[in-house]
C-alpha cells in the first residue's frame, strides 16, 4: 500500500512540475481536461506538501488550485 501511494505521489510530483514550469501538460487526455495547466501543476504540488505536512490548509488549497485548473478559461 505505501509503495502505490508513493508511486502515485511521483507521478503527482512530476506532472505538477511539468504543468508548472512548461504550462502544459503531457499525454493525449490530459490537455484536452485541463485548461490552466500551471494553476493545476501548483495545485498538484501543494496537494503533495500538504500530504507531508499533514496541513489541512494546504490540502484545501491545492484542491482549489486543481479544480481552477479545469475551469478557468485560457485569458488569450
Amino acid at each position: 500500500m505505501i509503495l502505490v501511494l508513493a508511486i502515485l505521489a511521483m507521478g503527482g510530483a512530476v506532472l505538477g512540475v511539468h504543468a508548472l514550469l512548461l504550462g502544459r501538460m503531457p499525454g493525449r487526455w490530459p490537455p484536452r481536461l485541463v485548461r490552466q495547466p500551471r494553476l493545476w501543476g501548483a495545485g498538484a504540488l501543494l496537494v503533495l506538501v500538504s500530504w507531508d505536512a499533514r496541513s489541512l490548509s494546504l490540502l484545501a488549497v491545492g484542491v482549489g488550485l486543481i479544480a481552477l485548473g479545469h475551469v478557468v478559461k485560457p485569458a488569450c
